[in-house]
Order: C-alpha cells, then sequence, then structure tokens
C-alpha cells in the first residue's frame, strides 16, 4: 500500500478541523472502551482475587477501585469536553500542560506499554489454544507459539491496514461473542448454583476451615491491599476512546468513556463475587487458570470449560485487535505536532498510520523472540511497561487540576468548576496510590525505556525547530536524572540488587 506524508496534515481516518468526518459513534466507540479493558483475564477473577482476600475484603476492594476509576473516567470526561481539540489526548494533556518533554515521555511510556502489552496478548492467546492443541502451545513460549504468535501480530497489522470500519466491526462482534460465555458464567453461577449460606460463611477471612480449604488470611487492609494489586489493572485501557478520540465527537469519547467503565464494572464484580455462593475462598484460590473455566467445568461438566476457553481466546483476539489500533493512532498523534519524527504521520490509501503501525509491529516481534530466548526477562519487561502506562493517568488529571487552579476553565462548560477540581484532585491522588501499589522499584527500573525514548525526542526536536535548543533548562535537568536513574537501574540489575525485579 502507498504511503502519503499527508499524514502529517490529516488524520488516520479523517481530516482534523471543521467538516471533519467522525467514523466511530457512541455503540462502536463504547465497544472499543470496553473491549480495550474487557482482556483474557476476566476469565480468572475468581483466582486471582480469593489468593488472599476473602469476600469482604474483594467487595471493599472493588468498591474504592471502582471509585477510583470513576474520577479517572469523569476526568477523561471533562476534558474531553473543556478541551475538545485535544485528540489523541492522553499525551497532548499532558503536553499542553507539563511541556513537551513531559508530553513526549507520556507518550512514549505509553506507546511502548501498549506494544508490549500486545505480546502480552499474544503469550496468552497460544497458552489458551494449548487447551485444544496440547502440549504444542504450553506456557506460550514453546517454538510452536512463538510462530504461530508472529502469524497474528503480522497478520492482524495487515487486516488494520485495510481500513478502521472493518477492524471497527469485527471488534463489535468479537466484543458481544466474549460476553457469551461471561453471561452464561453469570447466570449459571448466580441463579442456578448459588447457596447464601456458603455465600456468607467466612465473609472477612478469619476463619479457619480445613473442610474447606480455607485458612486465616490475616488482617483487612492487607487482604484489601493485596486484591487491589489485581483490580487496579483490570480497567487499563479505560483511555482508549480518548486516544482514539479524532474518530469521534468529544460527545461520544465522553458517553463512551462512562459507558464502558459501566458495563465493565457491573461484570468485573459479578464474576468475582458470585463463585463464592457455590465455592469456599480457599478451594477458589487453587483452581488453574482460567478459573472460570473450572467452576463452570464442576457446575455443567466438560462442555462448560470448552465455552469458557474459546470465550479466553475470542476476547484476547478482540482486545489484541483493539490495542492494535491504539499502538498505531498514538505515534501517529504525536507525529502530527512535533512530539514524534515526521515519518510517523504517513498514512497509506485507507487512512491508516502505516509507518506508525508497522514500526509497532518491528517492535512486537522482537518482544515475542525475547519471550521464546528468555522467559524471565520478558516478565519483567512485562511488569515495567505495564507501569510507565500510568503516568499518563497522572498527568491528565493533573492537567485538569492545573487549568481550574490557573482559572483557565471555561465558564460554559457542562460541568462546574469545582466539580472539575474535586474529581481532578481525587483522580490524581488515585493515579499515585496506583503507583505506590505497583511498586516504586519497577518505576526504577522504568527509567531505562524513559531513557531510550530521549534519543527519539531528540531527533523530533530537530526536525521541529532545527535552530532552537533541544532541551529547555528544567528538561535538561529531567533528562540527565532519567539517564542517571537509567544507569544506576541497570547496575541494580544486573548486580542482583533489585532480586524482586530480576534475578541474573
Amino acid at each position: 500500500m502507498a504511503d502519503s506524508s499527508s499524514g502529517s496534515a490529516t488524520s488516520t481516518t479523517a481530516t482534523n478541523g471543521g467538516g471533519a468526518t467522525k467514523q466511530l459513534g457512541v455503540l462502536a466507540m463504547t465497544m472499543l472502551v470496553v473491549s480495550a479493558m474487557f482482556g483474557g483475564g476476566v476469565f480468572n477473577i475468581p483466582q486471582n482475587m480469593s489468593q488472599s482476600a476473602a469476600l469482604g475484603a474483594i467487595i471493599l476492594a472493588w468498591i474504592i477501585t471502582i471509585l477510583g476509576i470513576f474520577f479517572l473516567a469523569r476526568t477523561f470526561q471533562i476534558l474531553a469536553d473543556v478541551r475538545p481539540d485535544m485528540t489523541s489526548g492522553i499525551y497532548m494533556y499532558s503536553r499542553s500542560g507539563f511541556g513537551k518533554l513531559v508530553g513526549f515521555l507520556i507518550a512514549w511510556g505509553y506507546w511502548m506499554s501498549a506494544a508490549f502489552g500486545n505480546v502480552g496478548y499474544a503469550v496468552l492467546l497460544m497458552d489458551a489454544l494449548n487447551y485444544f492443541f496440547p502440549p504444542y502451545f504450553k506456557g506460550g513460549n514453546t517454538w510452536q507459539a512463538i510462530l504461530c504468535a508472529s502469524v497474528f501480530i503480522w497478520g492482524l497489522s495487515l487486516f488494520v491496514m485495510r481500513g478502521l470500519k472493518g477492524a471497527s466491526l469485527l471488534n463489535n462482534i468479537g466484543t458481544v461473542a466474549k460476553f457469551v460465555p461471561i453471561i452464561l458464567f453469570i447466570l449459571i453461577a448466580g441463579y442456578f448454583c448459588f447457596s447464601g449460606h456458603l455465600f456468607t460463611s467466612d465473609f472477612w477471612g478469619n476463619v479457619a476451615n480445613k473442610a474447606l480449604e480455607d485458612k486465616p488470611l490475616g488482617g483487612l487492609m492487607d487482604q484489601i491491599k493485596s486484591t487491589m494489586l489485581v483490580t487496579l489493572w483490570m480497567y487499563i485501557g479505560i483511555e482508549g476512546a480518548v486516544v482514539m478520540s479524532d474518530k469521534a465527537s468529544p460527545r461520544t469519547v465522553s458517553k463512551a468513556t462512562i459507558l464502558g467503565f459501566l458495563v465493565v464494572s457491573i461484570l468485573y464484580v459479578l464474576i468475582s463475587i458470585l463463585p463464592f455462593g457455590f465455592m469456599s475462598q480457599g478451594d477458589m484460590a487453587t483452581l488453574a487458570p482460567p478459573s472460570t473455566a473450572a467452576i463452570l467445568k464442576q457446575l455443567v461438566g466438560t462442555w462448560g470449560e470448552v465455552v469458557i476457553n474459546l470465550g479466553v481466546i475470542i476476547a484476547l483476539l478482540s482486545s489484541w485487535l483493539v490495542w492494535t489500533l491504539l499502538v498505531a493512532e498514538l505515534p501517529w498523534a504525536c507525529a502530527k505536532d512535533g512530539t514524534f519524527p515526521k515519518v510517523f504521520a504517513k498514512t497509506n490509501k485507507q487512512g491508516i498510520a502505516s509507518v506508525s503501525l508497522w514500526v509497532s509491529t518491528v517492535i512486537m516481534q522482537a518482544a515475542m523472540l525475547l519471550v521464546y530466548f528468555s522467559n524471565n526477562a520478558w516478565n519483567v519487561m512485562l511488569s515495567i511497561t505495564g507501569v510507565v502506562l500510568l503516568p499518563a493517568y497522572i498527568g491528565s488529571s493533573a492537567y485538569l487540576w492545573k487549568i481550574v487552579a490557573q482559572k483557565q476553565y471555561p465558564a460554559k462548560a457542562m460541568h462546574t468548576a469545582k466539580s472539575a477540581i474535586a474529581i481532578s484532585v481525587l483522580a490524581t491522588v488515585y493515579g499515585l496510590w496506583l503507583v505506590f501499589s505497583a511498586g516504586l522499584q519497577y518505576f526504577l527500573v522504568g527509567s531505562v525505556i524513559y531513557a531510550i525514548g530521549l534519543i527519539v525526542f531528540i531527533w523530533a526536536r530537530k526536525e521541529e525547530a532545527p535552530k532552537e535548543a533541544v532541551f529547555n533548562k528544567i528538561e535538561l535537568i529531567v533528562a540527565l536524572v532519567l539517564v542517571a536513574l537509567a544507569i544506576i537501574a541497570l547496575w541494580m540489575l544486573f548486580t542482583g540488587r533489585l532480586p524482586t525485579v530480576y534475578t541474573p
């Protein structure tokens, strides 16, 4: 397909500005948001949540998480209203509020996180296929798995290259299809096999019952914190409509974000708590992944296990497709305003960011090979790239906080300034909590990814403003600190001083 440098002036699918053709409606954007969050991990929620927490702690953890994510979703909703000019706003908010380097680092971290996250989908998909074709795909890192995953990586990229409408339609079908096993699970677990007595038998996890494999789980706060480490990752992707906001109106982006949040929240909570109505915490904690398949097999037989495993495969493919769109969209948007080098702004005849997608695909393929040669190193990389996505959330909420504090908030906005400041502060606090919960040691190692990105930032700045200094004084200090932290992190990694992250 022919490339065109006109991508620097036009959207990957539509032209910015007045009269723009917006291709995605509320349903399509909501499906995109849901699919971005609702991946294969949802099918293992019962086991993940019950490993170190009882029902009471799980419910409290969901309440805290849903409140925090609600404030974050409302932040995106308000920003879509007050700054509709900021398409692909997940990095533009930080760039506008805190400078070009911060905006670049947010975009770079998000891009790397999305690319490596797609490889994570590939590994999980191969492991899911192993249920039907054992033992060729066991663990997702055999040579057969790597070969098959590579075919999927390039195949999905080629499919996206054909245009947004086809990818959106396929995602809608996939999203609906992966709801089928989940709804089936909820109906069977909540209606046909539910026991109220068992549901409340050890609500706070302080009763030892050998017959039920239950054991005391410790203090309530410890249970909640351990459970929240699971819940906080279930909402990665809530910003999907914001990243694709060049393809829809601000009102559509706003509605899709909130609707997607509500849909997945209801499903997450039901999948987490209903199994306690027919299985104890101790029994659930020992289930093999995907635990919903093991549960349904006990309730209805082998066909239930097959349905769930098919659902896992569909869910992974659907989410992977959405993240393939996102991984191409962000570098393209960044190239339009000089945050990334101009070459990333090129599009093909279908209006898809071809260079951005191909570079992302090459990165994913390289990471896939890393899985084969060093599974331990891959696990470390996946953890690191997961946490470098979080600053994008903090930057967005902090930007809203800033424009309200500096009296730049529009007087005629749908939400009052008082409401906006309260939501932004709470979203920022929650974002910082996510950083703390994820582990500061991973952020230290994440500085290596940011330091590598400085090379691309220098390239982009030289193109955008060849006669200007690449860094201002503050940015130069930030860059030097990042490089220093990266050197320290590498030294600590390879000398065994960060054993919780990597053991050489």
